[in-house]
Parts: structure tokens; C-alpha cells; sequence
């Protein structure tokens, strides 16, 4: 019996997931790391905490399941996208990881907008807009705000790419990771030359850029002391968190389409081309599938506005299957009461770190369970603004696959195919990210021939939830309101931070 190891540098905590190679899943393992806040709107994290949680979730997946190393045939790596790790001369970490919802970044956005020459240069050089979750703008603070450290860089790196250089010594990038860093000719498939030389950031930092499903090294000596692995196992690159869960979901079709309902939400569809937003309202990212792409629309918060909901409005009285319970009591749009969902800010359509969470219609006829519905509902309407500007790239839907915390509840999917009037489909596989990295891990062993070889052996589907029509009129109409209230508001958002 042959076995893949997938492993995924969360933001809260590392997963190690085997799987058999005849389509099993074996085992899983979370190790968990700490978070660092010192400044409003700042997330940092240390990369050798997510090498020390790494090598022991690795160390306790192969003990606890008695997995012989000589049967793990091959690894590869997931992570969360544009994080910042900088190594120094003797390839040691200089500072801390700068994560992905860090926000400090506001002034270095606009400077790369300014020096590029607006907006639709900056789409035409690398598909996407200067957001400050992206690395290049993390890259210039730290040359603003910290020149001695900035003096220290040598490499460049991605968080699953830092773990892959423990594993095994090898500095090495690729395609998917490298499209959300603000740097990277996502049409070509390279580092931007013109990109690097208006931002004054030396090629020379960049490490070298394969395919997702090229070997990337071997498993070293101490790494394999450190892990329990075997010397020498092959090590495939991997890719970014949402490339490798859209490859654990099976979107490496045109016309099939991943709504992930996890703390943010994500709207993801393959294509053939790529075609960006010259809008810049939603991504365009190069897919861990080879030589494809993928449009992408993301919500801040998602199942993160329920757990909030949870959390400090009901003091964590309900939990999540007491609340489904209660919207469930509710008719459905909430008795026209409607949760705008940008608690931290959005992200797509509206790129605006300024937007706060509303509640609008509130009147002495809403009770508890209008507004727990209603948070439902609302966090639904941001995912079909980004599935409406998915459709606008002339992207055919035939299939929505839903992943995350939220396709748990049968409501919440139910309230999901209701107002984007689609069949909605549950698939067997929930394990996101880990798991589309151990079936990189196969296409990249030659295990099997391709990803679609690999999804006929694993993912199934598991339910289907046919849309109710008798609601469309009701959404319909709370819909038309919510995309209104961000315009009359955006004013006042700014005025209030």
C-alpha cells in the first residue's frame, strides 16, 4: 500500500492529511501555532512556528496510524496565500511572517497604483488590483517602515514554500502561490520584469518558479530525523490554499464552480483563459491544474459573521446547530431584515477595508431568529456578487460545489441554492486545502495521470439541494436592497473609522 502526505499551512494551525493511493483517506493531524496582534489591523506569524507544529503533526500522523515511511511515496505542500517570509544571507528567518489579513499596508497600495500609472496598467502587468492582504505591498512596508531589516533580505518566500525549504533545502516557488503576490505575470506564467523595476525589488530575491506538479526537492537527512520520513521522498511543489482546495473539490473543469463558506467565502471557477476583471472586483489566479487559471471572488467574512453572531451577541449561549435550528423558524428573507457582512472590511466586490457590518430594517417585530437567519442570508448575497462578476468573464455554470464550515448546515445550503437559483452539491471530501495537496502529491509521483484520474478515484458526490423557486421573488428583492445599501454607506463607512 502506497500513501500521499498533504500538508496545509493554515492561518490558525497546520494539517497533515494520507491518503491511499487506491482513494482512502488514511488519516488527518492539526497541530495549532500562535497569532500576533501588536497594532490594530496587524496579523503576524513566526515561520519556525509553523515548522516546529509542522514536524510534529508529521510525527504523529505516521506514529498514531503505525504508516511505514518507505510507503509514503510522495508530499506536497498547501498554504495560505500572499503571507511574507523574508530570509537573510544564511537563509534565516529576519522577522516575523506579515499574514494575509494584515491591513497596515493602505499607503504602500496606493504608491503601487501611483508609480504603475493607475489601475489599468496595473491589470494589464499582473490581473489583479494592489490590495494590502497581497505581498508586494507588504514587501514595500518593510523597506519603508524597517531599512535595516530590508538590508537583510536574501530570499522571498510564501509560507508553504518556507516549510518546503525545511523539508528540503530547496528554494523554489510556483505558478498559483506567486499569482497572489502582486509581482507576477499571471498571464505568462512569470515574475514581472516591469513590475520588479517600477517597485525597485531585485529579481535576484525571487526564487525560481515550477509548475505545481513538479518536483521540488527531496526529503533531506535532518528533515526525515526531524519528521520520521524517509530520506530522499519526493516532494511535489504544491500550490496556494484556494488552488489546492479547488483541486480537492474537483473544480478542474470548466463550467463547475467552489463556493467555500469557511471564516471568509470563496467564490472560485476554472478557465481556459485568462481573462482578468479590468475592474480589478475579482481575482484571476493561475490554477495548481497545469496551464489553467481561475477567477475568484472573496468574502471577508463568512461563517466568520456567524461564529461572531455566536460569539458576542449570544454570549456563546447557542451553539451552531441551536442556531440553524433557530433561523430555520424564521420565513425565508428575514422579514426584510438584512445583515450587511463586512465586519473586517470586504474584499470582492468591494474592496474596502473601511466597510463595517449593518443591520438594516430592524423593527419591534424582529425577534432572535430574524437576525440569526438574517446573517445567513447576508453572507449568501456577498457570494452571489461574486458569482455575478464570475458569469461576467462569460464563464458558463453547470455545477456549484459547496465546501467549508457553512455546507454543514442544510439550511444555509438551502438558502444558497434559493438565491443564486442553482443546484447546489455536496461532495464527499471536506478535508479543503491538505487534501487537494496529497492529490498534487499523486499527479506529481506518476501516480495518477492527471487530476481528473484522481478526482474519479476520491470525490464523490454525496447530496444535491435542488433550489426552491417559491422563494426566488422574496430574495429577489432583499438582494436588490442589499447591493444598494454599500453605495448610500461607503461615505459614511470612511467617516466612521
Amino acid at each position: 500500500m502506497s500513501y500521499l502526505l498533504g500538508i496545509d499551512i493554515g492561518t490558525s494551525n497546520v494539517k497533515v492529511l494520507i491518503i491511499s493511493s487506491n482513494g482512502k483517506l488514511v488519516a488527518t493531524e492539526e497541530k495549532s501555532y500562535p497569532l500576533y496582534s501588536l497594532n490594530q489591523g496587524w496579523s503576524e506569524q513566526n515561520p519556525q512556528d509553523w515548522w516546529s507544529s509542522t514536524k510534529t503533526a508529521i510525527k504523529t500522523i505516521i506514529s498514531k496510524n503505525d504508516i511505514k515511511p518507505f510507503n509514503i511515496s510522495s508530499i506536497s505542500l498547501s498554504g495560505q496565500m500572499h503571507s511574507l517570509v523574508l530570509l537573510d544571507k544564511n537563509k534565516e528567518v529576519i522577522r516575523r511572517a506579515i499574514l494575509w489579513n494584515d491591513t497596515r499596508t493602505s499607503h504602500q497600495c496606493n504608491d503601487i497604483l501611483k508609480k504603475v500609472g493607475g489601475l489599468n496598467k496595473l491589470i494589464k502587468l499582473v490581473s489583479n488590483p494592489a490590495l494590502e492582504g497581497f505581498t508586494a505591498p507588504k514587501i514595500l512596508w518593510v523597506r519603508d517602515n524597517e531599512p535595516e531589516n530590508y538590508k537583510k533580505i536574501r530570499h522571498i518566500l510564501l509560507p508553504k514554500d518556507y516549510i518546503r525549504y525545511k523539508l528540503t533545502k530547496e528554494i523554489k516557488s510556483e505558478v498559483s502561490d506567486n499569482a497572489g503576490t502582486l509581482l507576477f505575470d499571471v498571464k505568462n506564467k512569470k515574475w514581472s520584469k516591469e513590475m520588479l523595476k517600477i517597485l525597485n525589488i531585485d529579481k535576484e530575491l525571487l526564487p525560481e518558479v515550477i509548475k505545481s506538479t513538479e518536483v521540488a526537492g527531496y526529503i533531506t537527512k535532518k528533515a526525515a530525523k526531524d519528521t520520521g520520513l524517509k530520506k530522499d521522498t519526493l516532494v511535489i511543489a504544491g500550490g496556494a490554499d484556494n488552488a489546492c482546495g479547488a483541486v480537492g473539490s474537483g473544480i478542474i473543469k470548466n463550467g463547475r464552480v467552489m463556493i467555500s463558506i469557511g471564516t471568509s467565502g470563496v467564490v472560485l471557477a476554472q478557465s481556459n483563459k485568462p481573462v482578468p476583471d479590468l475592474k480589478g472586483r475579482i481575482h484571476l489566479f493561475n490554477h495548481a491544474n497545469p496551464d489553467k487559471y481561475y477567477n475568484m471572488g472573496v468574502m471577508l467574512s463568512a461563517a466568520g459573521s456567524f461564529n461572531w453572531l455566536m460569539k458576542n451577541m449570544y454570549d456563546n449561549n447557542y451553539d451552531i446547530k441551536s442556531l440553524n435550528k433557530l433561523a430555520a423558524e424564521s420565513k425565508p428573507g428575514s422579514e426584510k431584515l438584512i445583515f450587511l457582512p463586512y465586519l473586517v472590511g470586504e474584499r470582492t466586490p468591494h474592496a474596502d477595508s473601511k466597510a463595517r457590518g449593518v443591520f438594516f430594517g430592524i423593527s419591534n417585530k424582529h425577534k432572535i431568529n430574524h437576525f440569526v437567519r438574517s446573517v445567513m442570508e447576508g453572507v449568501v448575497f456577498g457570494l452571489k456578487d461574486s458569482l455575478n462578476l464570475i458569469k461576467e468573464k462569460g464563464l458558463n455554470i453547470d455545477q456549484v460545489r459547496v465546501i467549508g464550515g457553512g455546507a454543514k448546515s442544510k439550511l444555509w445550503c438551502q438558502i444558497l441554492a434559493d438565491v443564486i437559483k442553482k443546484e447546489v452539491v455536496l461532495i464527499n471530501f471536506e478535508e479543503g486545502p491538505a487534501f487537494g495537496a496529497a492529490l498534487i502529491a499523486g499527479v506529481g509521483a506518476g501516480i495518477f495521470l492527471d487530476f481528473e484520474q484522481a478526482e474519479r478515484n476520491f470525490i464523490k458526490i454525496n447530496d444535491k439541494i435542488r433550489p426552491n423557486t417559491n422563494n426566488y421573488d422574496i430574495y429577489d428583492h432583499n438582494y436588490s436592497i442589499y447591493t444598494g445599501l454599500y453605495e448610500s454607506l461607503k461615505e459614511n463607512f470612511k467617516e466612521n473609522i
